[in-house]
C-alpha cells in the first residue's frame, strides 16, 4: 500500500513564507511551483525501512547502557486518514531534543549538556489499526536564534511513510498548555488557530501508568478538513 498524502487546504499546513521565521525568507519559493511527474517505482517502491523496525525500536529510553536523564513519558496514538479511519503498518519516526533542550546533532552547540544514554530517534510500524506507540524523555525548550531571546517550544518531530520513500510526511507535535506558543513563529506559521493546535498533543490520564510515566495521545490525520498541519516545503 502507498500512502497518498495530498495537502488539505493551505490555512491547515505551515506557509511556506512565514516572515517571523527567518529562515522561511531565502527557502520559499519565489515562482510558481513545478508539478514533477510521479514514475512507477517512485509510486510503488521500494519499501522503505518497514522490514527493518526492530523489537525495541519505539523505547528511546531502553537503547543505551543506562537509563536517560529527565521526565519518562508515553506517546502513542493512531495514523488516521481523513474519514477517521487507522492507516494499517505506516511507519512512523520521530527525532527530538533530550530533557536539557540539546540534540545529538554537531550543529547543536548551545551550552546544555548530551545525555550518553539518550539519542533521541525511534521508529515503530503501526498496526493493523494505525496504531503506534513510543517511550521517550520530554524534550527540553531550547533557543534558537531566530530572534532575540527566541525559545522553541518543547516538541517531538513526527516522520510518517508509506512503502515508498515519496510517501512521507513531517509534522511536530507539541506538548499542552505551553507558554512558548505564542512567541514561536514555526508554530504560528500555521495561518489557521484551530489547525496549530491539531499539532498540540492531549494528556492521557486513562493510559498513564502509575509511578512510571504520564501518558500523551497525538493522533497523526493525514489529510482531510482535520488534517494535522505537515511541512510542506
Amino acid at each position: 500500500m502507498t500512502l497518498a498524502y495530498p495537502i488539505a487546504s493551505n490555512a491547515a499546513h505551515p506557509a511556506h513564507l512565514s516572515p517571523g521565521y527567518r529562515s522561511s525568507i531565502k527557502r520559499a519559493p519565489q515562482k510558481p511551483l513545478i508539478v514533477m511527474r510521479q514514475t512507477l517505482s517512485e509510486l510503488t517502491g521500494p519499501v522503505y525501512g518497514h522490514e527493518a523496525v526492530r523489537e525495541n525500536d519505539h523505547d528511546l529510553t531502553t537503547q543505551h547502557t543506562g537509563e536517560p536523564l529527565g521526565e519518562r513519558i508515553i506517546v502513542h496514538g493512531h495514523v488516521l486518514d481523513e474519514d477517521g479511519r487507522g492507516v494499517p503498518n505506516a511507519l512512523v519516526e520521530l527525532w527530538q531534543a533530550n530533557a536539557c533542550g540539546r540534540y545529538v546533532h554537531v550543529s547543536d552547540q548551545h551550552p546544555a549538556p548530551l545525555d550518553p544514554n539518550f539519542t533521541g530517534a525511534g521508529r515503530a510500524q503501526a498496526d493493523s489499526d494505525g496504531y503506534y506507540k513510543f517511550i521517550t524523555i520530554k524534550p527540553g525548550a531550547y533557543p534558537w536564534g531566530n530572534h532575540h531571546n527566541a525559545w522553541r517550544p518543547a516538541h517531538i518531530h513526527f516522520s510518517v511513510f508509506g512503502h515508498a520513500f515519496i510517501s512521507r510526511l513531517v509534522t511536530q507535535m507539541y506538548f499542552p498548555g505551553d507558554p512558548l506558543f505564542e512567541f514561536d513563529p514555526i508554530f504560528n506559521s500555521v495561518p489557521d488557530a484551530k489547525a496549530r493546535m491539531r499539532m498540540v498533543s492531549h494528556f492521557d490520564l486513562e493510559s498513564t501508568q502509575p509511578e512510571w510515566a504520564l501518558c500523551y495521545r497525538f493522533n497523526i490525520v493525514l489529510r482531510g478538513r482535520n488534517a494535522t498541519p505537515m511541512e510542506t516545503k
